[in-house]
């Protein structure tokens, strides 16, 4: 079996666990073959953590789970140093950052200084404790989740911290059918009546499918589209409506170069070799819904970011 077939079935597994959510698992399939980072967002009980959890039981990995809480310190995620009497020493001990996948649950309810604490890691893949830098493994994930609801006892994450996911995702409710089999799928597994998870794939598969994917090929014309929809979240004066007065900021550089890995992993998952329109406008919300910002006449109108990206990419065309 090769790394498409491989994560193919990742994928159907992680649908069958996840009912309802299958965008979800595309976008978390996407950031794991990209080697980027994933923000969820959405209301309790809509399967965030389950779809973390799933991957990890399906791919060869070390779990972490941090549970972030107001009273959480930056040593609780990163690690410290620890004396030992008997030698005299400080010996670093690892925190639950230093595992392949990390569960970042709830990470709006800690304040600015633990949130920070996670920067250096996403963005370089190490940790500094003690002036000593600490290498993360090859494999690492930070899927993050957060409550849109919940404002008392919660921080925002600033912007520097969004612009290192490199996608948003949304995550709704179920419809009524899937509702149905989700109350079976339940059912069962208390029962202990569910299917038997397979072997995890190993690490070096997704590895082999990361080089696969960095092979898609992206023709100018692409790499010019994708441009032209992160400038026009720069200058959205160039373009009629209502976005000159619901864009405030615009996606950063980090923007395209999501479009870019997000586009040559969804274009590999299709079986594509490379990258179409059709394979960026399906990424484009999930890479720079969250880099936007909104002015206050939009957030008073009731408009999402999601909007404001689906209103881009009506107007803003492949040449």
């Amino acid at each position: 079996m090769g790394p498409r077939e491989s994560v193919l079935e990742i994928s159907a597994q992680m649908n069958a666990a996840v009912i309802g959510q299958q965008q979800v698992v595309d976008r978390i399939l996407i950031a794991l073959l990209a080697d980027g980072h994933v923000l969820m967002e959405g209301l309790p009980g809509t399967a965030k953590t389950r779809s973390v959890k799933t991957l990890s039981r399906l791919v060869e990995s070390e779990f972490g789970r941090v549970q972030f809480t107001p009273d959480l310190l930056p040593s609780d995620v990163t690690g410290s140093e620890i004396y030992r009497e008997q030698t005299a020493t400080f010996d670093f001990q690892p925190g639950p950052i230093f595992g392949n996948l990390i569960l970042a649950d709830e990470i709006n309810r800690a304040p600015a200084k633990v949130q920070s604490s996670l920067l250096e890691a996403m963005e370089e893949r190490q940790v500094t404790v003690a002036s000593q830098t600490h290498k993360l493994p090859d494999l690492f994930l930070v899927m993050a989740t957060q409550n849109p609801i919940e404002q008392e006892g919660t921080y925002p994450l600033p912007e520097a911290q969004m612009d290192r996911f490199l996608l948003y995702v949304r995550v709704d409710y179920p419809d009524g059918d899937d509702e149905s089999a989700i109350l079976r799928l339940v059912r069962g597994e208390k029962s202990g009546s569910g299917p038997e998870a397979p072997p995890p794939v190993p690490q070096e598969v997704i590895f082999q499918a990361r080089k696969e994917v960095q092979g898609i090929h992206v023709a100018e014309a692409a790499e010019q589209y994708m441009v032209d929809l992160v400038l026009a979240t720069r200058h959205p004066q160039r373009y009629e409506g209502e976005l000159p007065n619901w864009i405030r900021l615009g996606a950063s550089p980090r923007g395209t170069l999501a479009l870019d890995a997000a586009a040559r992993a969804h274009a590999w998952l299709q079986g594509q070799d490379f990258v179409s329109p059709d394979d960026i406008r399906a990424v484009a919300p999930a890479c720079l819904a969250h880099r936007v910002h909104l002015t206050y006449q939009a957030e008073a109108a009731g408009v999402t970011r999601t909007d404001v990206i689906d209103e881009l990419l009506r107007q803003v065309v492949p040449v």
